[in-house]
């Protein structure tokens, strides 16, 4: 019989109950390698856990299930995963578009990394379709995409950028991280290939660090798979394990989420205090047209600007009281952070520098009336 449900993979892609012990919850297989059946006599595939190992890949057939994918990867961190991807389908001397406002690490990873191998990129207003045609070259061989972005939310119309970048012979990589897998699925609009940050929602408790790539094309996937065992940057079992864990709920989880965020955005929005108020869920959001079409809702990250500037937001970020001054995002509990001094610092000077007055919130799933009032409490003169 075949699932479809998302919250039925959820609990159940790549996880039967254990062959040997009936266990319903997959094993730890807290082991560096496997006892062979005389030489080359593999038992079930395994010889070394940085080849594979069943914790490991219960939760890549999960991940790839959960994106509609037929390969899953799963890496010690998203910029792990981001670094194996780019040098896997990129060579020096070829060209690839990233958004106008990546996030910091993507950015410094193509700007201090992947230039001084001979990469050639260039930076774009990604909501804006015809923008990326005109930027793709001869030598384009991938468009790097977040939606939404990071920490700006804009949106992208991945079926529209999908076409663009094959038309150029080009694959088409989206970043899910924001999103998720529940909200958005970017192999179903035409993408080649999903990253995530497996960090953030997919694993959802703050207590594991992760990444994953997921892919639609199985020859691409087996492509992968030899730089992930080359490169070897891949997640022990034990956090295999928690990310499975946090994947269990990632649907009840992304409701709350969003439905807290809607909250939150409705008493920004009109603050006298607040210049503005990024977030796809509003009907004004240049994205949110292709945001409602694309996504099931709108998630719960959340951008707004101060009119009295940086001082403003500094200021806001430090009076928070359930809201915690942290990096990172897509926890049980509310974050906040300013970008452009910590997860962005490093586009400072640069055409994706953050603005100063801006922070980002991540709204986690307490009680909507505490976040709300806590924010307001911040916000007061």
């Amino acid at each position: 019989m075949k699932f479809d449900g998302f919250e039925t993979l959820a609990i159940h892609a790549g996880q039967e109950p254990d062959a040997g012990t009936g266990s319903v919850v997959v094993p730890i297989y807290q082991t560096s390698t496997y006892a062979q059946d005389g030489v080359g006599g593999l038992r079930q595939g395994y010889e070394y856990s940085r080849t594979g190992n069943p914790t490991r890949a219960a939760l890549e057939e999960c991940l790839a299930a959960l994106e509609s994918g037929t390969r899953g990867l799963a890496f010690a961190s998203g910029m792990a995963a981001e670094d194996t991807l780019m040098r896997a389908i990129l060579s020096p001397g070829d060209h690839m578009i990233i958004p106008g406002d990546a996030y910091g690490g993507t950015f410094r990873l193509v700007s201090k990394v992947m230039e001084r191998w001979g990469v050639q990129w260039d930076a774009v207003d990604q909501s804006d379709a015809e923008a990326v045609r005109a930027a793709v070259r001869p030598n384009t061989k991938v468009v790097w995409t977040e939606t939404p972005t990071n920490p700006l939310l804009n949106i992208t119309d991945i079926e529209k950028v999908a076409q663009i970048a094959h038309e150029a012979g080009a694959l088409l990589v989206v970043d899910n991280t924001f999103a998720s897998s529940y909200l958005q699925q970017p192999l179903t609009l035409g993408a080649d290939v999903v990253v995530h940050s497996t960090t953030k929602y997919l694993g959802g408790h703050s207590d594991v660090i992760g990444g994953a790539l997921v892919v639609s094309d199985p020859e691409l996937g087996e492509r992968l798979a030899f730089h992930q065992n080359t490169m070897g940057a891949v997640p022990g079992p034990f956090d295999a394990w928690l990310t499975l864990r946090g994947v269990k709920t990632l649907g009840v989880r992304m409701d709350r989420h969003s439905a807290n965020a809607e909250r939150v955005v409705a008493a920004l929005e009109g603050h006298p205090a607040v210049r503005k108020v990024f977030y796809p869920g509003l009907e004004d959001h240049p994205g949110h047209g292709t945001a409602a079409r694309q996504m099931r809702s709108f998630g719960g990250m959340v951008s707004f600007a101060l009119r009295d500037g940086e001082k403003a937001a500094l200021t806001v970020c430090e009076r928070t009281r359930i809201f915690r001054l942290a990096e990172s995002l897509g926890g049980v509990e509310s974050l906040i952070e300013h970008p452009g001094r910590m997860t962005h610092a490093s586009t400072a000077g640069s055409p994706l520098e953050v603005p100063a007055d801006l922070v980002r919130i991540s709204v986690g799933i307490e009680s909507a009336d505490d976040l709300v009032a806590d924010l307001l409490q911040a916000l007061e003169d």
